[in-house]
């Protein structure tokens, strides 16, 4: 990476651009101004406007109606609005006023009147002013910095606070690293993560691509429903971060946090979850330490502000195979690293500038053995990373009428998932004498290693006309993809000892320590496996977009935004010859201010999402152009099953391929190139390939109602009620699906695998050399039993009411809250992007609740200082228990025996093979009788609670802050509600609705983190 000045950064933006380059931050701020006895604007009033921190300072006066608007302010600061006595108003004052990127606050200042004894008397502050939304009818709601430091939060990360906030939960995921926060109760691969207005998605599945600390956040932002048509690429919702700036004093922090682990946390007989969302369990330890710095370089001119945050988590695995007489302890530990950086310069009144880097750097330790004992040996550890860098410019220019914003970000994430220790070994299962698995060594077995680069550009432009606030702009995010993805090139050994060679083996005692070298070299091979085609593929996906925007403000109580928005995705083209262009979305809402202190809002909108990537790149990885696999197509064509013009050389592609060896002798196995030969014959029981018909982007209709009350100077009641109608969302079909099998709940007949194949479109056949198809008379091997396409089909509903109260919490304040209560329900039929339906592509039968719906979610969040040192906070979540897929159990296969005598046992009823039980996307099998989901887990109910003594230091009020958190203080064992993998979820349970529940994991006992930090 280029080294470069912040002034070199600018001056390229400026060349690239010649009115602006800008990150988009910049902020308006809408002041009204109302008679206090006549309820009317006051025209020509001038209102101040200034923020101290940053040096600025202006004035306006009112129009007619009564409103001024500051444009393209900094988010640095906080600000101050007020008006200057005169012989019919008294003055009044709103301070603290803190912007968020991307937004349009409103402030309605109500303007006593003057008396002989008033004037000149000092300013008056709230009850005189209000900060309800006046301006639009976005659903959103938002954490401040200072509430983030009183929320009790593990290890200072921002999505355990988003899940306090209405419309969002933790969520299920489909693998273990999935996002853990739901949005309407999506799966968390939808949400959209933003910092200052800019993408910071990890643009191959889904979630955050720099996991962004509480240190370095002024504002968490989140946007539900019905928001503005500048934000596009989520049919979800959006996570909107604030980041921190400098100010003309200087200020930061330095904390220290540990979690002491199991010695005194309360007793589990689950694992839990780390800041990954990979469990851990003996020995968890966590270490967190950093700091955070801002002040100014010129006053009023130049700021900085530096953020940099490690942790480290330590682990312990049992590595227990008592057939080699090993039974040890394996420590191992994650590494988190944050680095953030960021100037801001103010040229003049007109023009600023911003640098933005951030730096992730994540290294999560799999150090063998397991949870609670395991086999896997020192040799096949592992580590898998995930590292992103950040740099995103910024300037804004204010003219008279027309602000203007570019941005321009470059950003990187590489995710290996795992990384070898050994990268040159083979991967190898040691068998005992009895074939059971004793060891594994070596490689982990396969690769992924996934790059993307990306570029976004961004222009908005924002034009006053009188009554109308024109907002228009376009942008691209283009993404570069490279996977280098397979099995393992080394080669893959399963071998099985005799009895003298594990006897020769346990006496060496190696411990942990055994290698696959240490295997004897005359060993039994009993199977041997080798990655063909081990290689790097991918493309590059093109995100444009450009929208138009009109907020009008009808009159002095009534703005109607109406907006126009359109998006391409090139990803949609899919195996096919053209794109989804048809991916317009208007916009249109309301926002009728009633008093000065409430305002009824409301809005339906279209809101597209983009295509995955990860459905291209499966596509890819799990495809060939093998002679074989084509001639399958071919034949799907031909019956129907594919479109009759489909273009076999748009939807295949070379992937990886792996090939296997009966006779291989140990370390010696062919090697890839002389088994190239197998691609060709290979059978697979499943493959994939592009969609021929392309892929249409999922949008969702939003409908919303609102209604906002200002309490008090600073209470605020307000209630939304949304309606989201969800279509063209992803889930898998196989074109070469078993006929569909009805099974009759009162007389479970199973059906046979080899029944199941021959109702295929193409029917899977076998004889004494295996499985194979018959096409044109032809036996044609290298086939597969299910051809798989993504699809864009799938549909939901989501219904919710959410009720709110908050009292903001300020420095001189003894307490304050706040309640939120959401009444929801979420169905669909599809999940995920991997989800597919349980009996030949029969959607219909899927709809049910989604894995994420909750009916009823109460969170409540309470600060309160009894005196000026002490802080008290307490964090409760109740909410009733998320959805169970009530799976099949094991029934008898018609003739079918085990060697023994004892018949065979399945739960794979109608026999097409993709009874999943344990799979990410759970949908296996269902218990006859029973429908998706349902059945419910029990409520769960958690409260956190922390205490804080603030020890003040020096004239300038620096502090040292002593805290303690508790997590689940009453150490419930919560079935549901937390953030999980699906894999270990209680959502799966076998046999029919109310036949009880087997635990199989549990949300985090009670847990305990102390800290220490110096304010300044």
């Amino acid at each position: 990476m280029n080294r470069f000045s912040s002034r070199a950064a600018f001056t390229l933006g400026l060349l690239a651009l010649p009115v602006s380059a800008a990150l988009a931050q910049s902020v308006d701020l809408v002041v009204s101004v109302v008679d206090v006895s006549t309820r009317q604007p006051v025209v020509g009033q001038v209102v101040h406007l200034d923020n101290a921190a940053i040096g600025y300072s202006t004035q306006l006066t009112t129009d007619a109606q009564g409103k001024t608007r500051f444009r393209g302010l900094s988010t640095a600061g906080s600000y101050a609005v007020s008006t200057e006595v005169s012989d019919k108003f008294q003055p009044v004052r709103e301070a603290n006023i803190l912007l968020r990127a991307n937004s349009s606050p409103s402030v309605t200042l109500v303007l006593p009147r003057a008396t002989s004894q008033s004037l000149g008397e000092v300013t008056v502050r709230a009850p005189n002013a209000t900060t309800i939304n006046t301006q639009n009818a976005e659903v959103a709601s938002q954490l401040s910095a200072r509430e983030l430091r009183q929320v009790p939060i593990e290890a200072r990360d921002i999505t355990r606070a988003l899940y306090r906030l209405p419309n969002v939960t933790q969520a299920t995921g489909f693998f273990t690293e999935a996002p853990n926060v739901s949005i309407n109760g999506a799966n968390g691969l939808y949400t959209n993560y933003l910092i200052d207005g800019l993408d910071n998605n990890e643009n191959f599945l889904g979630g955050q691509r720099f996991a962004i600390p509480t240190g370095f956040v002024q504002n968490l932002n989140v946007l539900t429903n019905n928001f503005s048509t500048e934000y596009g690429n989520s049919a979800n919702g959006i996570v909107n971060i604030t980041t921190k700036s400098g100010s003309n004093e200087l200020s930061g922090e330095a904390f220290y946090l540990t979690r002491p682990g199991p010695g005194i946390d309360g007793k589990s007989d689950f694992a839990q979850r780390d800041l990954s969302g990979n469990q851990v369990k003996s020995g968890f330890q966590r270490q967190q330490f950093g700091f955070g710095v801002g002040g100014a370089l010129v006053k009023d001119k130049t700021f900085f502000f530096l953020n940099a945050e490690q942790t480290y988590d330590f682990k312990d695995n049992l590595l227990n195979s008592p057939a080699l007489g090993v039974n040890e302890t394996v420590r191992g530990q994650n590494r988190f690293t944050y680095l953030s950086g960021k100037l801001d310069q103010r040229w003049n009144d007109r023009f600023t500038s911003s640098l933005r880097a951030n730096v992730g750097l994540v290294n999560i330790e799999r150090q063998g053995g397991g949870l609670d004992g395991g086999v896997t040996f020192n040799s096949a550890g592992n580590r898998q990373d995930r590292n992103s860098v950040s740099i995103a410019s910024q300037n804004v220019y204010v003219g008279e009428r027309i602000t203007s914003e570019t941005s321009l970000q470059y950003a990187r994430f590489r995710w290996n998932y795992a990384k070898a220790n050994n990268p040159n070994s083979p991967d190898v299962a040691v068998r005992d004498p009895n074939g059971q698995t004793i060891a594994v060594l070596g490689h982990p077995g396969y690769l992924f290693d996934a790059l993307e680069n990306t570029w976004q550009g961004q222009q908005k432009f924002t034009y006053l006309a009188g009554r109308n606030t024109f907002k228009a702009g376009f942008g691209l995010i283009s993404s570069r993809h490279s996977l280098f993805g397979g099995g393992n090139p080394n080669g893959s050994y399963t071998v099985q000892l005799s009895p003298a060679q594990l006897a020769a083996l346990r006496a060496r005692n190696l411990g942990g320590g055994l290698a696959p070298g240490d295997i004897p070299a005359d060993v039994q091979v009993v199977n041997y496996g080798v990655e063909l085609r081990p290689a790097s593929f991918g493309t590059t996906q093109n995100l444009y977009n450009i929208y138009l925007e009109d907020l009008v403000a009808v009159t002095d109580r009534l703005n109607l935004t109406l907006g126009l928005r359109y998006d391409y995705d090139n990803l949609s083209k899919g195996g096919g010859t053209k794109g989804d262009f048809n991916n317009i979305a208007p916009r249109a809402s309301f926002n009728y201010q009633l008093t000065e202190r409430s305002s009824v809002r409301g809005g339906f909108g279209l809101f597209y999402d983009k295509i995955q990537y990860s459905i291209y790149s499966d596509a890819l990885q799990q495809n060939t152009t093998s002679a074989d696999y084509r001639a399958q197509l071919a034949e799907l064509v031909r019956v129907g099953a594919l479109p009759a013009g489909t273009d076999l050389d748009r939807v295949t592609f070379a992937g990886n391929a792996g090939a296997s060896f009966n006779n291989a002798t140990y370390l010696n196995g062919p090697s890839a190139a002389s088994l190239q030969g197998q691609r060709e014959a290979a059978f697979s029981n499943e493959r994939r390939i592009l969609n021929p018909n392309g892929y249409q982007n999922p949008y969702t209709q939003q409908s919303t109602l609102g209604y906002q009350y200002q309490l008090g100077g600073r209470t605020l009641f307000y209630a939304d009620a949304v309606f989201n109608r969800s279509f063209n969302l992803l889930r898998l079909a196989s074109l070469n699906g078993a006929a569909n099998y009805a099974v009759d709940p009162d007389n479970v007949v199973v059906r046979t695998v080899a029944q199941a194949d021959a109702s295929r479109p193409v029917p899977i056949l076998a004889d004494a050399n295996g499985p194979y198809a018959n096409i044109n008379g032809q036996k044609v091997r290298g086939v597969a039993r299910d051809v798989i396409v993504s699809e864009t089909a799938g549909r939901s509903r989501y219904l919710a009411l959410n009720v709110n109260l908050k009292r903001d919490l300020l420095a001189d304040d003894k307490y304050g809250y706040r309640f939120t209560y959401t009444l929801s329900n979420l169905k669909n039929n599809t999940e995920d992007i991997n989800f597919r339906a349980q009996n030949a592509n029969q959607y219909g039968q899927e709809w049910g609740n989604s894995i994420n719906d909750r009916t009823h979610v109460f969170n409540v969040l309470g600060f309160y200082q009894p005196v000026r040192n002490l802080n008290f906070n307490v964090a409760a979540l109740v909410q009733s228990g998320q959805p169970i897929n009530r799976v099949a159990g094991a029934y008898r296969v018609p003739g079918a025996f085990n060697p023994d005598g004892t018949p065979v046992l399945t739960n794979d009823l109608n026999g097409d093979g993709s009874s999943f039980s344990t799979a990410y996307v759970g949908n296996a099998d269902r218990q006859p009788g029973e429908s998706r989901n349902s059945d419910r887990l029990p409520w769960s109910k958690t409260i956190d609670a922390g205490l804080q003594y603030n020890l003040f230091l020096g004239e300038k009020l620096s502090r040292l802050e002593i805290r303690a958190d508790v997590f689940n203080v009453f150490n419930t064992q919560n079935l549901s509600g937390y953030a999980n993998n699906a894999t270990q979820s209680n959502q799966i349970q076998v046999g029919p609705a109310g036949s009880g529940i087997v635990r199989k994991n549990a949300s985090a006992p009670c847990q305990f983190q102390f800290g220490a930090r110096y304010a300044f």
